[in-house]
């Protein structure tokens, strides 16, 4: 499953280490944080893809913790 998600990152710097975390985690496929565009793209398995949700973003907010990304 691949979803989009808006996403409010500070620095394109911030954006590709973000986009390294979530790749490291079981279970995605693909994934990438747009500095320039706000957007969060995750590709995971349909089975676990809640939960790799959260797990990218805790990641993500490893990385920056003000980073906002609306998970609707």
């Amino acid at each position: 499953m691949k979803k989009k998600f808006k996403c409010e990152v500070d620095c394109a710097n911030c954006a590709a280490k973000m986009t390294e975390a979530v790749k490291k985690i079981d279970g995605v496929t693909d994934a990438n944080v747009n500095f320039l565009t706000q957007k969060f793209t995750l590709e995971a398995d349909d089975d676990r893809f809640d939960d790799i949700l959260k797990q990218a973003v805790a990641a993500c907010k490893k990385v920056e913790p003000d980073c906002v990304i609306e998970v609707k």
